[in-house]
């Protein structure tokens, strides 16, 4: 999608509104970030609590921090404070010693837990380092024993009384405020209390928060009168959930901190800043804020200043460039090639690119903003392909609804051409394959080609691989029978008709001939190669003299003046297809066959214009004609693929052929019959699609005979199916993932919140964007447009596999899709027909739904954030909704078929099935049936 080669003029427009964008992008960055004011704090802190791992430390596998490691950090910590408290002195040995050198006091820390023998080495060390190291100047026995359980009341109140009696310095355990409230007989036997202080935790805004814990600590003093209150720990973290009213942000962290220092500096306070330095290995025990409460981060850089104004991401501009940078090259060369489009289509498409380059580079940088665990920069890793698709199919869905939503889009469009005057009319071999269809079903596809206003037609039947002959036997026999000298010419036979039949080897060979007129009929058991193989039977057996090939499907009645009025664009030598919409005709008017096609006229009126822009249409099956000998040059069609029409297309564009699409319903088939019908035929089209990428995928990737256009469209208009295959991996992993949430929660968390983000946007373009552009290009009621949403969604799961079948190259099977007019199963078989057919969506959809529960009841255990859990069972309800669609489309069409059966059985019913003899053909309508959707002029 370059940008053509432009006059500097013609180019400023497209820059200045590429430059426009790139402000407004940066405005918006700017907005979201303005800098706040807040109280400037001194530059010394009264104390700041320590735990000195190291990046990539856990202490829950026996690491320990390095002696040098811990030295630079005193070093640090030195240089904006006098007073440090630890928790643990097995985890930091030499902190005593190294503490001195730097004139560090110390309130020392012992922990407590469940292991005896741990907790005697743990007071040992402590009691020593007080005996031995003046700089000790407190000793903290236990960090929230109580609030944890981890050590019962009683153990707890002997080791204090036991540390009281021998140590040199005054003892003390350490509690939230609330625990010493409610559990006052702690104070008895401490020297000094010690409180934890965290309005985080409680749920209180940032702009209350400092107000509220000088209150907590205001109750504690006021609890115990006389008892000096230090307070333990103090704080707010730099990134987590938020909780409640309180927002974690390097902002708010910033308000809090500054905030505290300022006042506990005029109140006098003996604080413990929470804490030092950040501890990444804290996101196991307490979520994603536990990391984040550090005055330094974890690569020990200062995480913001203590005077002067304060952002709320210091990062922000780092992110802001280049995100505006990438967003302007992103957009710009659509600007510069696509001037001719309104303004609202440019400005659309230019936002959304500044969009993906925005979640782009906030994907790339969350390694560097925050704390992953390898387990989760493994599934980062993982998962930047993934949401790579997901820009790329946004990017693509953007182009289209911007070319084609708002008028004026679309330059090449193509109208019904009759010839001129005089022109010679040649000859023309149309081509149906049959295989297990409703006799006369093709005898009225046959009475529509027949009547066609055409001076040379010839019609090639080719019935391959029919078991049933009552099938192919009344079709062989109405083709008899318009011979005029036949004892059973039927009415309308054809004058001075001669037919003449005779066995083959393989099958039946029945051909007639009438002025204007030849009808060739062949029957074939065992035919190779699927509808491609019966297709190149037919153009191997049609006359040589035929400049134009068409194809029409064995359900489709055409107008008679199909080939009249397209035959003047024969005269173009460069176009080598000719298209017309695949259209449906109603036959029953239920919900199914409603919304059925719908979707299928979605595709007709805006993907299919989309293409004829670049010359990158899909040809289909049916209402095609391709120029003979450019088809005969090619080889005919590709056995080797199921979707013998759309690869014979991209054959013909790769040689230099033009395809002309024109919009006008010149024929109508029958909707599949139902859902299971249905699911099977796009299964075959993404299955097919997947070959031809195969067959194809050096042209496609990296040829020169394809244009860069028809290369766009053919790999782009897949981009929705792998979207789809992606959607059941992810489904799959998605129930993995929560089970080993459930299963193993300190190894496996919930995502972060930005990762949800792509998929909130694939899932609002399906049900908001998508139906607004439907409802745009194709005429009809909201309730179509809500029909082809839910069809379309129904058909993910099956689209998905078909995708991973074919590209995995699983052989596939041609299998005919059941019209409207084949007899439907009835009773209790087509109930279980159509829950077998939605066997694996249900399957998903009831493992999504049960993890949906379990997190339900088992989620406030979590150490994870309210908001991450809502947030992950958000995605599991999205995820959901597909299996959902195609378990409300499966139960529309046994609906169908119900009703179906019971119009079968009433004598006044219009649905009645058509007989299976050509005795009394249907007849063929004097006017055309009227196109459904006309499309709507650009």
């Amino acid at each position: 999608m370059a940008a053509d080669p432009a006059h500097p003029r013609k180019a400023a427009p497209a820059v200045g509104l590429a430059l426009l964008l790139a402000l407004a992008h940066l405005a918006l960055w700017w907005s979201l970030n303005r800098p706040l004011s807040a109280p400037d704090a001194p530059a010394a802190v009264g104390g700041l609590a320590l735990s000195a791992y190291q990046r990539w430390q856990q202490p829950a596998v026996g690491a320990r921090p390095p002696s040098s490691g811990l030295a630079a950090d005193l070093a640090l910590l030195s240089s904006v404070t006098q007073r440090l408290r630890s928790y643990s002195m097995q985890e930091m040995p030499d902190l005593p010693a190294l503490a001195e050198r730097h004139g560090l006091r110390l309130a020392l820390g012992a922990w407590l837990g469940p292991d005896p023998q741990a907790n005697e080495r743990e007071l040992g060390l402590a009691l020593a380092a007080a005996r031995s190291h003046a700089n000790v100047e407190r000793l903290i026995v236990g960090n929230e024993t109580q609030l944890q359980r981890r050590v019962p009341l009683d153990e707890l109140l002997r080791q204090l009384d036991r540390m009281r009696a021998v140590s040199p310095v005054p003892v003390s355990t350490a509690e939230p405020w609330h625990v010493w409230l409610q559990q006052p007989q702690l104070a008895e036997h401490v020297d000094f209390i010690t409180v934890h202080l965290l309005p985080y935790w409680e749920q209180v805004p940032v702009g209350q928060a400092v107000e509220v814990a000088l209150m907590r600590y205001r109750d504690v003093v006021a609890r115990f009168p006389g008892k000096p209150v230090v307070i333990g720990e103090v704080g707010w973290p730099g990134r987590g959930v938020t909780q409640g009213a309180a927002v974690a942000d390097p902002a708010a962290q910033a308000l809090f901190v500054r905030g505290f220092i300022a006042r506990a500096l005029a109140l006098g306070l003996d604080y413990y800043l929470m804490e030092a330095i950040d501890q990444p290995w804290k996101t196991t025990i307490e979520g994603r804020a536990g990391a984040h409460w550090g005055l330094f981060d974890a690569y020990r850089q200062p995480k913001f200043a203590l005077s002067g104004s304060v952002e709320r991401d210091p990062w922000w501009r780092n992110k802001a460039l280049p995100a505006v940078a990438l967003g302007f090259l992103l957009g710009l060369p659509f600007l510069l090639k696509f001037a001719h489009l309104g303004l609202p289509a440019r400005l659309a498409f230019g936002a959304v690119m500044h969009g993906i380059a925005a979640g782009t580079v906030l994907m790339v940088t969350l390694p560097l903003v925050d704390y992953l665990r390898p387990l989760d920069i493994a599934v980062w890793l993982g998962l930047m392909p993934a949401l790579a698709l997901i820009a790329l199919l946004l990017a693509s869905q953007a182009f289209e609804f911007a070319e084609l939503y708002w008028p004026g889009g679309l330059r090449r469009g193509a109208a019904p051409l009759p010839a001129a005057p005089g022109a010679p009319l040649p000859l023309v071999s149309v081509h149906v394959a049959c295989c297990n269809e409703p006799p006369a079903m093709v005898i009225e596809t046959l009475q529509a080609l027949l009547a066609l206003d055409w001076p040379s037609l010839e019609i090639c039947v080719i019935d391959n691989n029919t078991a049933d002959p009552t099938l192919w036997l009344p079709v062989a026999g109405w083709v008899e029978s318009l011979a005029a000298s036949m004892p059973s010419a039927l009415p309308g036979s054809l004058p001075g008709a001669r037919v003449e039949r005779r066995d083959e080897p393989g099958g039946v060979r029945i051909e007639l001939l009438a002025p204007g007129r030849r009808l060739l009929f062949l029957q074939r058991t065992a035919l190779a190669g699927f509808k491609a193989g019966a297709l190149n039977l037919a153009l191997q057996e049609c006359s040589p003299a035929a400049d134009w090939i068409g194809v029409v499907d064995a359900d489709y009645r055409v107008e008679p003046g199909w080939l009249r009025h397209l035959a003047g664009h024969w005269a173009d030598p460069s176009v080598a297809i000719v298209q017309s919409p695949q259209a449906h005709r109603a036959c029953h008017g239920h919900a199914l066959e409603r919304m059925t096609i719908a979707e299928y006229d979605g595709f007709f009126r805006i993907g299919m214009h989309h293409r004829h822009e670049r010359n990158a249409i899909i040809q289909h099956g049916t209402m095609t004609l391709v120029r003979s000998a450019l088809l005969r040059s090619l080889g005919g069609w590709e056995t080797r693929c199921i979707c013998e029409d759309t690869e014979l297309g991209l054959r013909v564009l790769a040689a230099g052929g033009r395809a002309v699409y024109v919009d006008r319903v010149f024929g109508a088939g029958l909707a599949p019959d139902d859902s299971i019908s249905y699911f099977r035929q796009r299964f075959r089209w993404a299955c097919g699609a997947m070959q031809i990428l195969r067959l194809h995928a050096r042209e496609l990737l990296a040829g020169r005979r394809l244009s860069r256009g028809q290369r766009y469209h053919f790999l782009a208009g897949w981009l929705p199916w792998w979207g789809d295959t992606l959607h059941l991996l992810f489904s799959v992993a998605a129930v993995g993932w929560t089970l080993a949430v459930l299963g193993l929660p300190q190894l496996f968390g919930l995502p972060d919140l930005l990762f949800l983000l792509p998929i909130a946007a694939f899932f609002g373009w399906r049900l908001l964007l998508a139906p607004l552009l439907h409802a745009r290009r194709v005429a009809g009621s909201w309730r179509d447009v809500a029909g082809a949403a839910l069809a379309g969604m129904a058909l993910s799961h099956v689209i998905a596999t078909g995708v991973l079948a074919g590209l995995i190259g699983r052989r596939a099977r041609f299998e005919v899709t059941r019209k409207a007019t084949a007899a439907p199963v009835s009773g209790r078989p087509s109930l279980l027909r159509h829950a077998g057919s939605v066997r694996q969506e249900t399957l998903l959809l009831a493992a999504l739904a049960a993890c949906q529960v379990l997190l339900a009841l088992k989620g406030s255990a979590l150490p994870t954030e309210k908001a991450a859990l809502l947030g992950w069972q958000a995605v599991l309800a999205m995820q959901s909704l597909p299996y959902l669609a195609a378990l409300a489309l499966a139960a529309a069409s046994w609906r169908a078929g119900a009703r179906h059966r019971l119009d079968q059985h009433s004598p006044h019913s219009p649905h009645t099935a058509h007989p299976a003899s050509p005795a009394a053909p249907t007849p063929m309508p004097s006017a055309p049936p009227a196109p459904r959707h006309p499309a709507r002029p650009d």
